[in-house]
């Protein structure tokens, strides 16, 4: 075997910052070993899932990697901490990338882009600790371009922006785009205007940037079910990993060296259980009142061949939405086969009603007469045999007599174990898959047409079953 010449040493420092470039672990226990010990396991994991993530090895079931990645994990685990220090680490391996990052406002956003470009400058004052230059001696900020908010490295025109939510992306594209934490608090997670404006911010102005072949990555606590991350997961099902990590998950803490057992504890004491449940647990807060805890799904093959029904409730006012379910009926189980979900006029609403009949085959179409039904179901009748000339569709319509919040709490647990919904309904029907799962308990609900019309459709298979059992008794 040859030996090494004498003059050659390979010394510790050298291994580690050669393990540094390749390892994103290694890199961060050389930026900060106090913070990042071999026992907090949660930041190793991390590391790795991120570095895994940019380099195209955490990989779809399609087989391609993903470019979409969602973290949620408790306050204070050192998350945003480990992606300012993963956005070094990226600059560093890739100095031609282009970042840029979101935080909830600009003061964060600033924050946010101080740690990253201050780390990369980060002076040497004794030999024996290692700093950014020493692993990457080649990656520096560009001389006189090192602002807050915007900044670039040696040798290219733009590295990285940070701005707040709803701030300003205008003709810059990226390769990898982190939004952190983008809701502040429980009071903006209740306020739908605030929710939805940040979702419009992700699709029309982040994700509009994010270059060919670019990564996301959306760090962010749960708050409630139609926030930003429970939008783009809803959007993107198959396409976004999605990453959670509790902090207690039976009787172990995720890590007690950041939070012991006993102040734990005095969180769950203190805390509002609501907030506690979104922000150790990542359960969304309106989750807990939900009035559905899920809907299971059928593949195309598993839908049965009997007959079609549909069950219509038409809109109130101007305000509410006509709700018509199609569905098929095998062994007193519903597979839901089209939804309309709309808030469009009648003179809208009608043709798509007849039209849906047409499509589906529907058999029998049951339409809710009260506030205008009746003539509602009577112009669908119409409809039906002057435009389609079609006959083959019952069109029956009733008085609903019931209280409404009754009725749907009654046959809530009945429409979650017997209703089914085709796979990727919630990208089909959005706003019908956002209208059941947010849907409270208790407290203020925009609208109920769409739990009202799914327990119409299971009063119409439980209802005559239970009037033949007592016929037979």
């Amino acid at each position: 075997m040859q030996s090494l010449p004498n003059n050659l040493k390979i010394t510790k420092q050298a291994v580690l910052k050669a393990l540094a470039r390749i390892d994103f672990w290694q890199y961060l226990k050389i930026k900060d070993p106090d913070f990042y010990t071999d026992e907090r396991m949660h930041l190793k994991e991390l590391s790795e899932l991120l570095q895994d993530f940019y380099t195209d090895k955490l990989i779809k079931e399609d087989g391609e990697p993903y470019d979409m990645l969602s973290i949620s994990i408790p306050p204070r685990m050192g998350k945003s901490y480990t992606l300012t220090n993963f956005c070094q680490w990226v600059l560093g391996i890739d100095p031609k990338e282009k970042i840029a990052t979101v935080s909830y406002n600009e003061n964060m956003a600033g924050d946010f882009s101080r740690f990253v470009r201050d780390g990369i400058k980060e002076e040497k004052f004794s030999p024996e600790f290692l700093v950014y230059s020493d692993v990457f001696p080649d990656t520096k900020i560009k001389h006189g371009d090192g602002s807050a908010y915007k900044w670039a490295l040696d040798g290219t025109f733009f590295s990285y922006i940070g701005c707040g939510m709803n701030g300003s992306l205008t003709g810059k594209g990226f390769g990898l785009g982190i939004i952190d934490d983008p809701v502040k608090n429980a009071e903006e997670a209740f306020n739908e205007l605030a929710l939805d404006k940040h979702y419009n911010f992700y699709k029309n102005t982040f994700f509009s940037r994010i270059e060919d072949g670019g990564k996301i990555i959306i760090n962010h606590t749960r708050w409630a079910s139609n926030d930003m991350l429970g939008c783009v997961i809803r959007d993107n099902k198959d396409e976004i990993y999605v990453y959670i990590r509790k902090m207690e998950v039976d009787g172990v803490m995720l890590c007690e060296s950041l939070c012991s057992r006993k102040k734990w504890e005095q969180i769950k004491r203190t805390i509002d259980s609501n907030i506690v449940s979104a922000n150790y647990d990542q359960e969304p807060i309106d989750a807990e009142g939900r009035m559905y805890k899920g809907f299971d799904t059928y593949k195309p093959e598993e839908l049965p061949e009997e007959k079609t029904e549909s069950y219509v409730d038409t809109a109130d006012t101007g305000a509410d939405f006509l709700c018509s379910i199609a569905y098929k009926v095998r062994d007193m189980q519903a597979y839901v086969v089209d939804v309309i979900y709309t808030n469009e006029p009648m003179e809208e609403t009608e043709p798509l009603t007849a039209q849906q009949c047409v499509d589906y085959d529907i058999k029998v179409a049951m339409v809710e007469s009260n506030n205008g039904g009746r003539g509602f179901a009577r112009n669908v009748e119409r409809i039906l045999k002057d435009k389609h000339n079609s006959n083959s569709t019952s069109v029956e319509w009733f008085h609903q007599g019931k209280n409404k919040d009754a009725r749907i709490f009654a046959q809530s647990h009945w429409c979650t174990k017997n209703i089914f919904f085709p796979v990727g309904w919630a990208r089909k029907w959005p706003e019908f898959h956002k209208a059941l799962n947010s849907y409270q308990k208790e407290g203020k609900n925009k609208h109920d047409d769409a739990p009202d019309t799914l327990t119409g459709v299971a009063e119409s298979i439980v209802k005559p079953q239970v009037e033949t059992w007592s016929q037979d008794f």
